[in-house]
């Protein structure tokens, strides 16, 4: 999938940036492909927090036959010890719980967020256990597809940024921030392709 103003974003970041530019030749395919509807996508991410892809898949798996449907008001019945049956730590099945519990009780509202900017949104789901600023910043680029946001925090980013930019040395977050701020207001999409950049295949 890819969004509307993908091809505005191209024009414009090949105009700004001659390193995004030679990516943007290089990448040609697009794909921004979300799994789910919001509350599924953020227990993903909960799950998938420091572990492997594969063990990640597996858990899902089997969290998913555990929960039936997976709508918040079940998840948030099931007991902490069946969650961990699942593979789940007791942390991520208590993280887990309040996150449904946040859906559940509509102490999230996710038909807010296309009226709130990016930051209202991170605000709105730090509250959550388990949710940190990075979390949401990937769920507001993959999930909401929202164009403009440059996840500082994410180490792939800051070692394509430092590679492409920095002739391989470190770079602080006011340096990528410094040197994101000529591709406002498509950060997201120049994100997308310095992740191509590490790894062509995995988006």
């Amino acid at each position: 999938m890819v969004p509307d103003y993908w091809p505005e974003a191209k024009a414009h970041l090949a105009r700004r940036d001659k390193v995004l530019r030679k990516l943007i030749r290089a990448y040609p395919d697009a794909e921004l492909g979300t799994r789910g509807d919001a509350f599924q996508t953020l227990c993903r991410s909960i799950v998938g927090q420091q572990i492997s892809v594969k063990a990640a898949q597996s858990i899902w798996a089997r969290f998913g036959e555990a929960a039936g449907k997976m709508q918040p008001a079940r998840v948030a019945a099931i007991p902490v010890e069946v969650l961990r049956g699942c593979g789940l730590s007791g942390q991520k099945a208590r993280y887990v719980k309040d996150l449904a519990m946040h859906f559940d009780s509509g102490l999230v509202k996710p038909r807010r967020w296309a009226r709130m900017d990016d930051e209202a949104i991170i605000e709105d789901l730090v509250r959550v256990n388990g949710i940190g600023r990075w979390s949401v910043e990937m769920f507001l680029i993959f999930h909401l597809m929202r164009p403009n946001v440059l996840p500082v925090d994410d180490l792939g980013l800051r070692r394509a940024m430092e590679r492409a930019y920095n002739d391989g040395e470190p770079l602080t977050k006011a340096g990528m921030r410094e040197l994101g701020a000529r591709w406002a207001p498509w950060s997201s999409v120049a994100t997308w392709y310095l992740w191509r950049s590490l790894d062509p295949v995995s988006f």
